[in-house]
């Protein structure tokens, strides 16, 4: 068995207007307080939960967030010198950074290469100011490129770049700019994910007052297609829904989410996987650290997976590969609903594997719901 490790960095210097994950800035935490103040003994904290992890070797690391490049690569260091000496590491191990492009410098990278990373991840998530400003985002989008050289310049063997399409006031000619601005760059991997509006953030305030408009569903799925055409003419192939990558630079990490494999995740909120139990932390990074130097261990829920939900998720996940569904895990009414996506040019069938066509992945939460419940 192998035991793969999310670790979560809750820190970001700002907000953006939408995102809804588990960050926190540091006024939010402490008032006056610094980055290096409330951060100063999370990585402590970070290691004791570690202690209660399986000590099965390790493929992949992945350091997201929040802003993990806010951080010293010495103290993301200390990670992942603490996951080598207690479980040990693959030969091959995939260990990523998640960074924004404004945070890095050539002197950073060096050191987060020394520590142990050898892939990183840089937030562009569009090439527009106009879009970067309704996403309320801070990085300037001149530095991507220089991020992405400085990173390549140090060392690193796999660099990709997220992008977000959807954003209220983006048109596809925005969108085309772009993913070809992205796919100039010296990179190995691109994600590219339809906006979500989750509710309570800035950006949902801003479309519920009328101050934005988000863009049509046909307008979307023009988007995906487009990038989808865009990065195979440049030799990035389709793995995943929202992910493509030239030949051997795949995310081996995100990978092993999708096979349903072992992971732990470290840190507020970050969530686990074994052997079909679930379990998540507490939230808050306070209320976090605060139970593991108490003692107490800071899972706040867990969930025991049935037969009936790991089918289902077997099928989830599975469509969403290159590599497709295996029909053997079908039952004859399923291959029944899906032989009219079929005529309708939505899936193909390669030999034992049912594979989705460009439009089928368009509509590909629909054709789980149809065919799992």
């Amino acid at each position: 068995m192998t035991l793969s490790f999310y670790v979560h960095i809750p820190y970001c210097i700002k907000r953006c207007g939408y995102c809804d994950f588990n960050t926190y800035t540091p006024s939010e935490l402490q008032d006056g307080a610094t980055l290096e103040i409330v951060s100063n003994d999370y990585i402590d904290a970070v290691l004791r939960e570690l202690e209660a992890a399986p000590k099965d070797q390790v493929p992949t690391i992945f350091f997201g967030g929040g802003t993990p490049s806010l951080l010293p690569a010495d103290d993301l260091g200390r990670v992942i010198t603490a996951i080598k000496a207690r479980n040990g590491i693959t030969a091959d191990c995939e260990i990523t950074l998640e960074a924004n492009p404004d945070s890095v410098t050539a002197e950073k990278l060096k050191r987060y290469l020394e520590v142990g990373f050898n892939r990183i991840s840089f937030g562009m998530q569009s090439a527009k100011p106009h879009v970067l400003a309704a996403l309320d985002r801070t990085h300037n989008p001149e530095n991507v490129k220089r991020a992405v050289d400085l990173a390549r310049s140090a060392g690193f063997e796999s660099i990709s770049v997220d992008l977000i399409y959807g954003t209220p006031g983006e048109s596809l000619d925005d969108w085309r700019e772009t993913v070809v601005e992205a796919l100039s760059l010296d990179i190995d991997h691109i994600s590219s994910y339809a906006l979500i509006v989750e509710t309570g953030t800035k950006l949902a305030a801003q479309i519920k007052r009328g101050e934005l408009t988000m863009p049509d569903d046909d307008l979307m799925a023009d988007m995906y297609l487009l990038v989808d055409q865009l990065c195979e003419e440049k030799g990035f192939s389709w793995y995943e829904l929202s992910n493509w990558a030239k030949p051997g630079h795949e995310c081996r990490h995100n990978i092993a989410y999708w096979e349903n494999k072992n992971w732990w995740g470290l840190g507020p909120g970050a969530h686990s996987h074994l052997d079909g139990k679930r379990f998540w932390n507490v939230k808050h990074p306070n209320a976090y650290k605060e139970k593991l130097f108490k003692g107490d261990s800071p899972v706040q829920e867990s969930e025991t997976l049935t037969p009936e939900q790991m089918a289902r998720e077997s099928i989830m996940l599975g469509i969403r590969m290159r590599e497709g569904l295996e029909i053997a895990l079908l039952q004859p009414h399923q291959l029944e609903i899906l032989a009219t996506y079929r005529e309708n040019g939505y899936i193909e069938l390669h030999e034992d594997r049912v594979l989705l066509t460009p439009v089928g992945r368009l509509i590909a939460d629909r054709i789980v719901r149809e065919i799992t419940f």
